[in-house]
């Protein structure tokens, strides 16, 4: 890296969209932590409250390449403070809703603007860092992704809700701020980048057009890259389990006649501590030079737990497990899963938005899958073993496909795997 690139600017550019994460995640959930009050004065039923919570995840299944292709051509920079725009005003629509099919319409709009945070982040990173340091980057945008959903719970209802009066006054004056941020990014991170001196980019457009032949091409690339495709499953898997086990964690808890109270500190604990995987993983990733063995590393570890939680009977026995699986299975594969597409040959630092978003298109099926098929197994057994045993035989896949997948430079690959160039 130049000297200019050694300043301080790439850096206070991450810690900045790394706050455009954390509001995301924030308004995000505020609908979730929400959701009682919202139901009783709209007077959702069942069904619509939990479609409209589903609504952002809907929305990157169909939208998320299209979402890669554009950010790839726009740079991260103009789509981190369109992105921002979309979620505030979206925000600010939910709390002026009077009706289901308003609040679905500015969900689903919250959405698309997170898209852009989703995909702009590891663009951001691949136009600010060498591709060796994209996973310790990462880490820090996945930070603050995970503070803002954890934050909402903590103080929205007990706390700040109370003081401006209810939900529809907490998601306008949040949604502002979230528009107001926007407007902050915008200039001052055109600032920044002009700092960053020649040798950085100029976070806008790499003068690719949306021409049908030239979004052909980076379609082509994506969809016939080997290793990542590969990734693709890595993806999914750790979608699949996320959404799996996080949404049914308390009741298989319960199931096994732990009081409501333990079972959820338990589930705060599972969530917490994806931190330490996100933070640690990718720096040990990073300090060795190697991807391959930490996505194998987490997907054994993550089976070992989610069998742990099958057999466990002790108190202590079920935390070692968890921790197990939140901090490799979910938590050190986050961040990896978006930084290695900006080190794969083929795919790089151009290509980073498409790749992540072909990530999320599928991995979000998956991760639809994964609550589904734990309950659905458990209508048909009548217990919750058989859904564990499906989490980590995903977890073991997840292992399998980072065998295959080999180190992003092309090496480690085994014998006739191409990129697809």
């Amino acid at each position: 890296m130049s000297d200019e690139r050694a300043s301080i600017e790439p850096y206070a550019l991450l810690v900045l969209g790394s706050v455009g994460y954390f509001l995301f995640t924030f308004s995000w959930f505020s609908l979730a932590a929400y959701l009682v009050p919202v139901i009783e004065e709209l007077g959702l039923s069942n069904v619509e409250a939990g479609l409209v919570t589903g609504a952002v995840q809907l929305v990157y299944i169909p939208l998320s390449l299209l979402s890669g292709l554009t950010i790839d051509r726009l740079g991260s920079r103009r789509a981190l403070g369109t992105g921002l725009l979309v979620i505030g005003i979206a925000h600010v629509v939910r709390g002026l809703s009077g009706e289901f099919a308003t609040l679905l319409l500015a969900t689903f709009l919250l959405g698309v603007g997170g898209t852009a945070i989703t995909f702009g982040l590891p663009k951001l990173v691949s136009e600010l860092f060498p591709p060796e340091r994209s996973g310790t980057m990462s880490s820090v945008y996945m930070i603050g992704a995970t503070l803002g959903s954890a934050t909402v719970f903590a103080v929205a209802r007990p706390l700040v809700g109370p003081l401006l009066g209810g939900w529809r006054p907490f998601f306008l004056y949040t949604g502002l701020l979230v528009v107001g941020f926007a407007a902050f990014w915008s200039a001052v991170s055109r600032y920044l980048w002009h700092r960053a001196g020649p040798a950085g980019t100029s976070g806008g457009s790499d003068h690719r057009t949306f021409s049908l032949d030239s979004v052909r091409s980076d379609l082509r690339s994506v969809f016939t890259h080997y290793g990542l495709l590969l990734l693709v499953v890595v993806g999914t898997m750790r979608l699949f389990i996320s959404h799996g086990l996080s949404n049914w964690l308390a009741t298989i808890l319960e199931a096994r006649g732990m009081a409501p109270a333990l079972a959820g500190t338990l589930t705060s604990l599972f969530i917490l501590v994806r931190i330490l995987g996100i933070v640690g993983v990718p720096a040990v990733s990073d300090y060795f030079g190697t991807r391959r063995l930490p996505i194998v590393t987490c997907g054994l570890a993550g089976a070992v737990g989610l069998f742990g939680l099958l057999i466990a009977e002790s108190i202590w026995t079920l935390s070692a497990s968890l921790v197990l699986v939140g901090t490799f299975a979910i938590g050190g594969l986050s961040p990896l899963v978006r930084a290695i597409p900006i080190e794969m040959e083929g795919i790089g630092p151009r290509l980073t938005a498409v790749a992540n978003g072909l990530i999320f298109t599928v991995g979000q099926v998956g991760g639809s899958l994964g609550p589904f098929l734990t309950g659905a197994f458990r209508d048909l057994t009548g217990s919750f073993a058989p859904s564990l045993v499906m989490l980590a035989l995903a977890s073991l896949v997840t292992a399998v496909a980072g065998y295959f997948l080999g180190e992003p430079d092309g090496t480690g690959k085994p014998t006739g795997a191409g990129t697809g160039d």
